[in-house]
């Protein structure tokens, strides 16, 4: 995957794996199809992650909890580290190498879910009067994507997890939701 989808030769594919094309094209339709089953575990993962985020049932949450949400845990932040350490190769190819798949904008299209999940969580923040600023969706994008990129570049650099450690500190201060939201 060093050449990434679109320049990767399914000939060349076969031959480093020491398998036939013809048995490559018994199990996926093509190219595509194998790109696809490389990262889908990760696909899964990020999946559930955004899931989990965005099907909340804010009647079950104290004013307290929705607070918690808005700030920089350190703790937090690394699990979602944790949570990417374990697929950072896939990752990786689905964020780098992705160009003339499904997936060739796979970073944009996170954040634009992720978006959808803070979103949520500010408009609830809001109605609650527990924050005061005003951010429209738009803006909630830029800080979104924002946000995720310095997730995701540790692992495209092939970051160490001391690395990554320390990264998640600098990351927590740099990055004030509360601030950007007004918390009250």
């Amino acid at each position: 995957m060093t050449n990434g989808f679109i320049k990767a030769d399914l000939k060349r594919i076969c031959e480093n794996a020491g398998v036939t094309t013809g048995a490559v094209y018994k199990r996926y339709k093509g190219k595509e199809e194998l790109f696809q089953a490389v990262v889908q575990e990760a696909i899964d993962k990020m999946d559930g992650f955004v899931k989990l985020r965005s099907e909340i049932d804010f009647s079950n949450l104290s004013d307290e909890q929705i607070r918690d949400t808005w700030l920089m845990n350190e703790e937090y932040v690394l699990e979602m580290f944790r949570l990417i350490w374990d697929i950072r190769k896939d990752l990786v190819i689905l964020l780098e190498k992705s160009a003339g798949t499904a997936y060739e904008n796979y970073g944009h299209d996170f954040a634009h879910r992720m978006t959808k999940a803070y979103m949520q969580y500010y408009l609830e923040t809001k109605k609650r009067g527990l924050a005061k600023a005003d951010i429209s969706e738009d803006q909630m994008h830029v800080l979104c994507t924002a946000f995720w990129t310095a997730i995701y570049e540790p692992f495209i650099h092939k970051m160490t997890w001391k690395k990554i450690e320390a990264h998640c500190k600098v990351l927590c201060r740099y990055f004030n939701w509360a601030e950007a939201i007004g918390l009250l």
